[in-house]
């Protein structure tokens, strides 16, 4: 194996989110307009690109890949990379999970599974129908808990992912905890990120998860856990439910000193940071005339420049985002 990816501030980096596509079938309003604008296919890399590129990752110390997009599974035979890297499992890389929607999984779920991916997240905000539809800008809720249901069967382990929003869904998250738990599935709240120009002003909605928690702990008993998924999530146990309940806030508690990760975009730009500008091209190392070496000198120059810490904020009315790229873009 080559160096391990240490950065500046000595964080060892083993964990890689690769989007393998920018497009989503959804819409969901805290994430993208609605005549949002995807990138022409011919600038995002090919499967092949992704899973020599992936290789160059296990070798220099990353030990999961997480599959993100936009939504993974609407691109075409995204299947094969899955297989591709699952046969890296054992090799060097202890995980492969994927982070999606949910809404074409029923049909994905068995061939996942026997590609070597035994844990998904999936992205739910919301156990109604038409909350669900104002959302997304999609009526789509049906299909997901198809997908939920499919995954079980096919034996994945699943966690539901959920934003927290203000006036939208925080009456429902002690209910959507209860579901979760009651199948057996974690749930992870998310703060909302000022990521992208969306339509609506995002502290209209923005939700410390510090008032969900005092909310959840008059009815429940939270208690913490030092489980770690490689993530930024902290988990408490809920022993009503006897579910795991994680947190994920960028906003009132920052997680960055212990960051292990980096993300990759469809195109091949290596964010250091999920809300830094600080990047590098990777998909101009994998077509240079040395790839293996470009592609080397890439990932060292990503370790020097990934910065300490994010400085996300939602504290003023028709601020700018953050950065004016969409989560959808860099992946979740």
């Amino acid at each position: 194996m080559s160096s391990p990816l240490v950065d500046q501030f000595q964080r060892r980096i083993s964990y890689l989110r690769l989007s393998v596509i920018d497009r989503c079938d959804l819409r969901c309003t805290y994430c993208m307009p609605e005549r949002q604008t995807f990138l022409p296919k011919s600038e995002v890399l090919s499967l092949e690109e992704m899973h020599r590129m992936a290789l160059g990752f296990i070798a220099r110390g990353v030990t999961k890949i997480r599959l993100t997009g936009g939504e993974p599974l609407v691109r075409r035979d995204m299947i094969e990379l899955v297989r591709a890297l699952g046969r890296e499992v054992g090799s060097g890389l202890e995980e492969l999970t994927l982070t999606t929607n949910g809404t074409h999984l029923a049909s994905f779920a068995g061939d996942l599974r026997r590609a070597g991916i035994e844990r998904v997240n999936i992205s739910l905000d919301t156990l109604d129908r038409d909350t669900f539809a104002r959302i997304t800008r999609r009526d789509q809720l049906p299909a997901v808990l198809e997908g939920i249901a499919a995954a079980r069967a096919a034996g994945l382990k699943v966690k539901i992912n959920a934003v927290a929003l203000r006036g939208v869904n925080e009456g429902e998250i002690a209910e959507i905890m209860g579901w979760a738990h009651g199948l057996g599935m974690d749930l992870t709240l998310i703060e909302v990120m000022p990521l992208g120009e969306v339509e609506q002003d995002r502290i209209d909605h923005y939700l410390p998860l510090i008032t969900v928690r005092a909310a959840l702990e008059q009815r429940y008993t939270l208690t913490p856990e030092d489980h770690r998924t490689g993530g930024p999530a902290r988990y408490v146990r809920v022993a009503e439910t006897g579910g795991r309940l994680g947190l994920i806030t960028p906003l009132t508690s920052n997680f960055c000193d212990g960051c292990n990760r980096v993300r990759v975009t469809a195109t091949g730009q290596l964010f250091a940071c999920l809300g830094g500008r600080e990047q590098v091209d990777l998909r101009a190392a994998l077509r240079s005339a040395d790839p293996e070496t470009a592609l080397e000198a890439a990932l060292d120059e990503a370790m020097r420049i990934k910065p300490e810490r994010h400085h996300f904020r939602i504290d003023q009315r028709g601020a700018e985002p953050a950065l004016a790229r969409h989560m959808s873009m860099t992946g979740g």
